[in-house]
């Protein structure tokens, strides 16, 4: 999925927009016990308790594609009878409203999701009527020859409000704050099936995590049976283990600056397109040569990327490459600069030292004072007063 198609599926989530059938949920203790649980057509809910649904819903189609959100597809096996996705596939042709399917899945979430606390596992039913699209974008509300027909799992996080003081309007006066359980923002969830080209793919999902760092990978085994892509921090650790292993000794400045600029010229170039940029193991090496690798160093370079990527692994821009800064760091010196203007700094030999060199413009703040970057003024006359 791209990001214009979860946009599109976070604009239901409004009362204009709505075609939610069916919510259900399971509160699970810290013992892994169900305390309780509910199922309602979602329309009959009172509709301060909607909003906050719609909160819920929306944040899981929220953050970052290939960080938060991640596009995931099923194996084979987990299609055949008994499998992950024939499971799901089932409560979702349920529409939910099958006890037993439901309950089944709950103590699936209850054994593979492991977390310390309380939680509701919270799931919702969907039938979008899919507008139609002109040849010019347009969307055609009364052109819909498709429905969408999904279901999206949330597992919340049940926590006790804070304390504090609250207000009594009855008494006017200010008592100790009576604290109870509040359903926090999902820590993770799915949709099923996948929303590819604004058409049901059922042998894809879509994966979200909060943080990206920490995906729940046994939850993801347990339930969907798919397996999990290099997490954000990890693909950008495989790049700087691949550009340092590469380059070896000939890890000179100007080679590691120039893969920076073309990264960030690479970006530039993409921002308009919806699918998020990759580079696979080829893109990668033609990358380092263009941004003057030694052509010995690129000579085993397969067989580094396979080490500390992974043979068939594909590492997005965005996970690598630093578009806030540009960052020069020694153990006494750190130099940041706006990406985009990197090739301000420059390494320069003086008096037998390797120097960093930084141009500077005419405006120069130190601890927040100006300072003069131009010649000093004569101090001739100053003597002669």
């Amino acid at each position: 999925m791209i990001k214009q198609e979860i946009n599109e599926l976070k604009r239901l989530y409004t009362p204009a927009n709505c075609s939610i059938t069916r919510i259900c949920g399971c509160y699970v203790d810290g013992e892994k016990n169900k305390k309780t649980e509910f199922k309602d057509a979602f329309l009959s809910l009172p509709e301060e308790e909607i909003f906050k649904y719609f909160e819920l819903l929306r944040k899981t189609l929220s953050g970052s594609l290939g960080k938060n959100m991640l596009n995931l597809e099923f194996p084979l096996s987990t299609e055949e009878e008994g499998g992950t996705q024939e499971f799901l596939l089932r409560l979702r042709d349920s529409k939910l409203t099958d006890d037993a399917l439901l309950e089944e899945f709950y103590d699936r979430v209850i054994g593979s999701y492991e977390y310390v606390g309380n939680y509701l596992i919270l799931v919702i039913h969907d039938a979008y009527d899919v507008p139609g699209k002109a040849s010019d974008g347009l969307t055609m509300d009364d052109a819909s020859d498709t429905v969408f027909d999904y279901i999206m799992c949330c597992l919340c996080p049940v926590n006790l409000s804070k304390p504090g003081l609250s207000y009594h309007m009855d008494s006017n006066e200010f008592h100790n704050r009576v604290r109870d359980w509040v359903v926090e923002a999902p820590h993770t969830g799915f949709l099923f099936p996948a929303f590819n080209d604004r058409c049901t793919d059922l042998h894809s999902t879509l994966y979200y995590t909060k943080n990206p760092e920490e995906p729940h990978s046994e939850f993801v085994d347990g339930i969907l049976g798919a397996v999990l892509p290099l997490s954000a921090g990890s693909q950008k650790e495989a790049f700087q283990a691949l550009v340092e292993e590469t380059l070896g000794d000939f890890a000179e400045y100007e080679v590691v600056k120039n893969i920076h600029e073309n990264l960030t010229e690479m970006i530039e170039e993409h921002k308009e397109l919806p699918e998020p940029l990759t580079l696979d193991k080829r893109q990668v090496k033609d990358l380092f040569e263009k941004s003057g690798a030694p052509e010995e160093r690129l000579a085993g370079f397969e067989k580094i990327f396979d080490e500390a990527a992974g043979e068939n692994t594909s590492l997005l821009v965005d996970n690598v490459a630093n578009t806030r800064t540009f960052e020069v760091k020694t153990p006494d010196v750190v130099v940041k600069v706006n990406p985009e203007r990197a090739h301000l700094v420059n390494t320069m030999t003086l008096d037998g030292k390797r120097c960093l060199v930084i141009e500077l413009s005419d405006q120069v703040e130190v601890n927040g004072i100006s300072i003069r970057t131009g010649p000093s003024p004569s101090l001739e006359g100053l003597e002669e007063e």
